[in-house]
């Protein structure tokens, strides 16, 4: 049988896809990392079909492939006798928790399917909540400012899940870019914030994410308009 990933979007319930909606009405149970993500797929599931698998926030690498370990155990025994679901924020194949079970589930459990259903990723819901638009000159980097320097050679950068904003702020005006930030954008549990203040988002949030341009850049995106002076012949 299989395992469905499936990505729930941003955090609006709504913004599910039509495929995820239809899977999770249809597996025997569906599994949630988290309490945000239950939150979530509360608003299609009932609670009885509802299971939930623990993965601690920690770098601690024994602590992490215990946890995923055993959370493959939990989920394989049903897999076998049946469609069950494991859902995610955002999309499954963008920095989720579903990337350690579905490498835990090939290694130790061979025999069950695991498919993936793309989401709203965190990306796309972040551009669209603020109006941006990203053309062939943005870098896209998952971040976390503990993990290493920020790329700063490309134009624009959209960055996501910041765990330190005032650092990742400081190295990003150090290589001359203006930088807007928002945090938990399509989400009912906590405050919606967008800002360019990096004092406003001091403390850590997983759910924060920044798009930043270079000050020197310019950008003219191709549109339909013509200029004054354009003549249209005739016919």
């Amino acid at each position: 049988m299989t395992v469905y990933g499936i990505g729930l979007g941003p955090g609006d319930p709504s913004l599910l896809t039509l495929r995820g909606k239809d899977l999770l009405e249809a597996v025997s149970t569906v599994y949630t990392p988290g309490r945000l993500s239950r939150a979530v797929v509360s608003e299609h599931v009932s609670d009885d079909r509802l299971g939930s698998l623990s993965f601690p926030m920690t770098r601690d690498p024994e602590t992490l492939r215990t946890a995923w370990k055993d959370a493959a155990d939990s989920i394989a025994p049903q897999a076998r006798r049946e469609d069950v679901a494991f859902v995610t924020l955002g999309d499954p194949n963008v920095y989720s928790t579903f990337g350690h079970l579905r490498r835990t589930l090939e290694a130790f459990h061979p025999e069950i399917d695991v498919e993936v259903v793309p989401g709203v990723s965190a990306v796309t819901a972040f551009t669209s909540a603020l109006g941006i638009e990203l053309t062939s000159t943005t870098g896209l980097t998952l971040c976390e400012a503990a993990n290493g320097p920020i790329p700063t050679t490309v134009p624009q950068l959209l960055l996501f899940k910041l765990l330190d904003v005032p650092t990742v702020h400081e190295q990003l005006s150090a290589a001359n870019y203006d930088v807007l930030y928002g945090r938990r954008l399509f989400m009912e549990s906590g405050p919606t914030v967008v800002t360019d203040d990096p004092t406003e988002l001091a403390d850590r949030d997983y759910y924060t994410l920044a798009f930043a341009r270079k000050r020197s850049f310019e950008s003219s995106p191709a549109t339909a308009a013509f200029s004054e002076t354009h003549e249209v012949a005739d016919g």
